[in-house]
Parts: C-alpha cells; structure tokens; sequence
C-alpha cells in the first residue's frame, strides 16, 4: 500500500484505528470471556461490519427498552466520532477536505442509516445464537458482504448510493473481511494476554483500510451506472438472502433426505439387539406407516394411539415444547419395552435429538442404554429474550425485532414459524443445560453426535464435547442420507466403539470466532436459576461440576 500521508497524521490514524480493538481486547480478557474475544477486531473495521459488531453487543446486553434506546444513541454518536476521526486522517492531500462539522453531522446522520441498515441481520446473527443453526449465520453474514463495498463510500461520497463501487474500493472491502476473519481466529487462539496486541495489530490493518477507501473514493468520483440507485437495489437483494439459504440447502446431496428413508426402511441387521425408536426433527412429517421391522419405531409428536402405535402427525406438531415431547418419548420407550423386552436405543436427529438427549437427563427409563444423535444444536441458547408479555428483561428489544422479521418472512413462508414457539423457548427457558449439558456423558448410556462440518461454525470455539464424535462435511440434517454415515449408525448400535475427528474442524471453529453473537453470560439472567451450570463462554469448556 502507498501512503501518501505526512508521518504524525498517518500514526494518529494507527493509533486512533487500534485504540477500540485494544479497549475491547483488554475487558474481555480481564474478565475472561473467552468466547467474545474474536469479536474485538471488527471494533474499528469498515462500514458495515463496525456497525454489525456494535449491534450485536447491544442486542443481546440490554435489559430494558430503556437501556436499548441509551445504547443505540451512544453507539450511533460514538461511531459517528471515530468514524469522522479516521476519514479526516485517512483524507488524500490532493483534495480539498470538507470541515471537521460537515464530515462530523454527515457521519452521524450515516451512522443512524447503516445501524437501520444492519438491523435485520444482527438480529438474525442472535437468533442464530439461539438455535446453532448455521445457515441462519451465514444470512445474517452474507448481506454484509454484499453491502460492504456500496457502503464505503458513504462518508465521503454526497450520492453514495448511485452507481457500482469501484473495483479498488470492492477490493478493500473483501480485504477487510479477511482481516477480521483471520484476526478473530488468531485472538481466540493466542493464549491470555496475547489477545491485546493482536487486537491492536487488526486495528492497524483497519487504519490502512480507511485510509486506502477514503483515497480511492474520493479520488475515484466516476462510478458506472452512476445514475443507477444500485445500494437500494442492493439491500432489496440483501433481504431475499434468508429465504433463499434454506432452499438451497435442499440442493445438497443428503440435504432434503428424510430420516425414515434412511432407518426405518430396512430390518436391523442379526447384529442389533436393542429396540429403536426414531426421532425426526423440526418440520419433519409422519403419515403413519410403520417400519419394516417390529422392533423400530418412529417418534411421534403427537403421542400413541390407544393400541400403542405412533399416531401420525404434522409439521406443526414439532412446533412442541421439549417437555411435552420429553413426556410422549418416555410414554413410548416404556411401551416398546415392554413389548419387545429389548434394550432400547434412541436416534434423533435435530429437533429429535434435543429431546432425546434432555429425556436422559430428565426421565430416563433404565432400559435406554444407547443414543445416537444427528445434527444436534450445539451450545444452543446463547442468548435470550423474554417471552411477549414481558416488558422487562435481557434482550427484550431483540425479541420484538425477531417478531418482526419472522413476521414478515411467514408473509410469504410456510409453514409459518417465528421465535416463540414452544421449542424455541425450551431453548431460551433451559439455555444453561443446553450450552453446557448437551454434549456430556450419560452413566449406563452409550452416546454417539454425528456431526456435520457446518456445526463448527454455529458455536464459538473451544471445547464442546465430552462424547464421542463423529465428523462428516455436510450441513445440518444431511449425514443421514451419506451411505457411510448409515453404515457407522448400524455399527454403533450394533456395538462398536466410532468416532470420527477432522481436522479442518477447530480450524472452521477459530474462524468463524468474529462473526457471533457474544453468549449472554449465564449468571446475569434471572430467567435462568442461578448456579445450575457453569458457563463455557468463560470456561471454554463444557461438562463442569454444578456450581
């Protein structure tokens, strides 16, 4: 990079662009959170990942509309200032520089227009928190992407959202993201301290970044299509990202595979002597009919019938609490029992698998000695919002938000879903057992996670597991439909000791680090029993003592 600028102007701009980083850094490692760390970086990077860095913080921390509305003011004007301060340094000496004011009341006015902006896909990134499913990450993720380069301009450029942005400034934009991918990466990974200068060190990069978009924007005013308003354009583009994620995934080989085409249509091999009851997941449908072999059953979120067969049920019939479906299973694991006089073994996939798993902790029958789970949602429940009728309470803004886009998204969506149906809030209301609870050891229960690759990026990095494993690429829901992965199941149940660790796994983990949702730290929410768990924000590890 060329820098054209006189020596002091261009180590305050340094200075002032690592300064956040460093602030952040030093807080959240002199308390611990490790969880958070990789989120430092952005603290000064480029619009619109500063704003979505901010934006997430204050979701998920404010307890009250009223602190949401201070929180959002001082974000806006405190983003407004450092955003003045770095563009004022970062300003080419051949141009003429407008004032200090104008740049100052411009940047605010921005700031206000960005954070709107950016709304709708913070909030996501949250929801994403709530549920550990990546590809609600990745739409919260990819809109920034898209409106990153239109928005470099916007400090400097008076019709910023007409025409394309130049090849140079688009350039930046992806070298910023890379910068804060790989930075988070390294400021989780780096052992205490260490984090601070590597943090400081981002900012730097994020101070040469401004200093090269603000040159190129400003000494670049000709844009193609300059009459066009491609940003509007853009951002309409943006809000079709999360309808058209899910429907993609469909287009993944095993991606739409159901769980009855891949168990329940085969006998269980002279090997397998248990009894097996199947658990489908989220939005998943029965029609009734029953499997091939006696000794398998499929789930039912409906209940039994009076003479004990699963009644069929619908996609909405998922839409349960995990309590009410904790209480079906443990109804039909003593029946099946009791008519095959068999061991039972338990494979659930997603939604399925949070059951099965939370009906070990909770109502475990002595005759379920075996459990297999596909696609569960590790370290789900990191943040939190009340439920409706409360005006108080952690995330209470964010709640409302996720109404509203939900809201909109059912317009053209369904079945409609949204964030308080009863599974969901059996992720919020019992948060701290699923965070760090999940992925534990069961005694007299022998536990298997088949894991898609996508799952390193829906939690934060460290430790999640204290239970065999075994890794596949694929995304959420799929490994069922990989013969492999069929072959390993039956093996198991059968049996055999199987895990399975890649190792681009923890790599995946480190460096999707800066694009989470900070976890709301446990001990602060009252809607949470105080001193049930420990928390693996700070810990970094799961399956620790109660408190």
């Amino acid at each position: 990079m060329g820098v054209r600028l006189p020596d002091a102007r261009f180590a305050a701009l340094l200075v002032l662009a690592a300064l956040p980083p460093v602030v952040e850094a030093t807080f959240l490692v002199s308390q611990g959170f490790l969880a958070a760390q990789g989120l430092a970086p952005q603290s000064s990077s480029l619009w619109p990942y500063d704003t979505y860095h901010d934006l997430r913080w204050i979701l998920v921390y404010h307890n009250s509309w009223t602190s949401f509305g201070v929180l959002m003011v001082a974000a806006i004007l405190l983003r407004a200032l450092l955003s003045t301060g770095l563009v004022v340094l970062s300003w080419p000496r051949e141009v003429q520089r407008p004032s200090v004011g104008w740049l100052l009341r411009r940047s605010v006015l921005l700031s206000a227009a960005v954070a709107g902006l950016v709304a709708p896909w913070a909030v996501i990134s949250v929801a994403a928190s709530v549920v550990a499913l990546s590809w609600l990450l990745f739409a919260s993720l990819l809109p920034m992407f898209l409106l990153a380069p239109f928005l470099q301009r916007a400090a400097v450029i008076g019709k910023w959202w007409r025409g394309l942005p130049s090849l140079p400034v688009v350039g930046w934009s992806l070298l910023n993201f890379v910068v804060i991918t790989v930075a988070g990466a390294i400021c989780w990974s780096v052992p205490g301290w260490w984090t601070v200068p590597v943090a400081g060190v981002a900012g730097m990069f994020n101070g040469l970044l401004w200093q090269r978009t603000v040159r190129d924007a400003v000494l670049e005013p000709t844009y193609r299509w300059a009459r066009v308003p491609v940003t509007p354009l853009v951002f309409v583009l943006a809000l079709a990202v999360p309808l058209m994620i899910p429907a993609l995934v469909r287009f993944v080989p095993g991606g739409s595979t159901k769980v009855e085409e891949s168990v329940l249509t085969e006998p269980l091999p002279h090997s397998v002597g248990h009894a097996v009851i199947v658990l489908a997941g989220f939005g998943s449908a029965y029609d009734g009919t029953q499997p091939v072999d006696p000794n398998v059953q499929r789930f039912s979120y409906r209940g039994l019938a009076p003479d004990g067969r699963p009644l069929p049920y619908e996609p909405l019939d998922t839409f349960q609490s995990v309590d009410a479906s904790v209480d079906r299973l443990a109804t039909q694991v003593q029946l099946l029992h009791e008519r095959t006089d068999r061991p039972v073994t338990l494979i659930g996939q997603s939604e399925g698998a949070m059951v099965a798993r939370t009906y070990l902790a909770e109502r475990r029958h002595p005759a379920v000695d075996t459990l297999a789970m596909f696609s569960p949602l590790v370290n789900a429940g990191r943040a939190y919002y009340p439920p409706p009728h409360d005006q108080e309470g952690w995330g209470v803004a964010t709640g409302w938000l996720l109404r509203v886009v939900f809201g909109a998204v059912n317009l053209i969506r369904s079945p409609d879903t949204g964030p308080d149906e009863p599974f969901i809030r059996s992720l919020l209301d019992d948060a701290p057992f699923y965070r760090n609870q999940l992925m534990c050891p069961v005694p007299g229960v022998r536990i298997l996670a088949f894991l898609p690759t996508t799952t390193a990026v829906e939690a934060p990095p460290g430790d999640y597991t204290e239970i065999p494993v075994y890794q596949q690429p694929g995304v959420h829901g799929s490994l069922l439909g990989q013969t492999q992965v069929q072959q390993r199941l039956v093996e198991f149940v059968a049996g055999q000791p199987i895990e399975r660790q890649r190792r681009e796994y923890p790599v995946l983990q480190r460096l999707t680090a800066a694009w989470q949702a900070p976890p709301l730290a446990i001990h602060l929410n009252p809607a949470w029993p105080e001193g049930r768990e420990s928390d693996p924000a700070f810990t970094g590890k799961v399956c620790q003592p109660k408190k």
